[in-house]
């Protein structure tokens, strides 16, 4: 009788052990078929793509490669930008705006606005050809911030000192660990300045605005979109719908193209990824398998 037991206790284990391979045979033949597929060249034909501007902007050159190609795509005949971005840095913004210029040059750009989209985000409508936002979104912030904390005041309290060795007096200006200098901030302001002309040469440039509401977007307040469209921030009230409606009626781009979402690829690592790996990275992609992680960017162009 205990042989019978211990007999069939062995064929449990077994089957338990048999079970557990076949597991990991199907998981295994599944990255492999998304390998397959992650090769095979997927055909698209003539669409619209759509990309979206989510969070801050900052300096990306795997979006300005991405948007480079989107520009040399024959089978894309338009393009929608889904902006929901509160702004970014200078260089950010600049590039992203020129980038989607290069792709107005060949194709129609349409772009639409989602909760926000302010000041760098606004640069990036300014690089559409029409622009729509919802009657509630939050737009416009026409402007330029700089900003440093200062703790030189507390740092005397506590009995801490910045020991300091440079070679100018601008050099590394301002800090937050010294009182402020106005020749320092007569310095930055030039910069600010500089840029904020840029900016508002931007909208000048872009949009047809009167002397009184250009006057008003300069002071950099945000809009509502009804606001934003009774200032001429703005081309109309609406979504995507109304994008593709606009794409057909001006373009003649036809209402039943397929649209495509085109994003910047994620180098977020997995850990199977980490042990196979970039082939893996891509068959868990196809499969939606890996998580997409937008990594944490403090930096404002307001």
């Amino acid at each position: 009788m205990v042989n019978q037991i211990e007999e069939y206790e062995e064929r449990k284990k077994l089957r338990r052990s048999r079970f557990r391979w076949r597991i990991l045979a199907v998981l295994a033949l599944l990255v492999v078929a998304g390998m397959v597929m992650a090769r095979m060249p997927e055909e698209k034909g003539p669409h619209v793509a759509r990309f979206d501007v989510d969070g801050v902007i900052t300096s990306d050159l795997d979006r300005a490669k991405l948007l480079s190609e989107i520009a040399e795509d024959d089978d894309i005949e338009a393009l929608v930008v889904r902006i929901n971005s509160p702004g970014g840095t200078v260089t950010g913004s600049e590039e992203l705006y020129d980038s989607l210029r290069e792709i107005a040059e060949s194709k129609p750009v349409v772009a639409t606005m989602g909760d926000v989209a302010a000041s760098g985000g606004y640069i990036t409508a300014l690089a559409a050809d029409q622009v729509f936002a919802m009657s509630n979104t939050i737009t416009g912030s026409v402007g330029v911030i700089f900003q440093v904390p200062n703790v030189h005041e507390l740092m005397g309290k506590v009995g801490v000192q910045m020991v300091e060795i440079k070679s100018g007096v601008l050099k590394a200006e301002p800090t937050p660990f010294k009182p402020v200098d106005e020749h320092v901030i007569d310095a930055e302001r030039v910069l600010v300045e500089d840029s904020f002309d840029w900016f508002v040469g931007l909208v000048k440039e872009r949009r047809e605005i009167g002397d009184n509401a250009m006057a008003e977007i300069k002071q950099g307040g945000v809009f509502t979109g009804r606001m934003a469209l009774e200032r001429g921030l703005i081309d109309g009230l609406g979504g995507l719908e109304e994008a593709r409606a606009w794409l057909m009626a001006e373009h003649e781009v036809d209402d039943d193209l397929k649209l495509v979402i085109y994003e910047v690829p994620s180098d977020t690592p997995s850990p199977l990824g980490f042990l196979l790996g970039d082939e893996a990275n891509t068959a868990l992609d196809v499969f939606g398998l890996r998580a997409r992680l937008a990594p944490g960017l403090w930096a404002i162009y307001r």
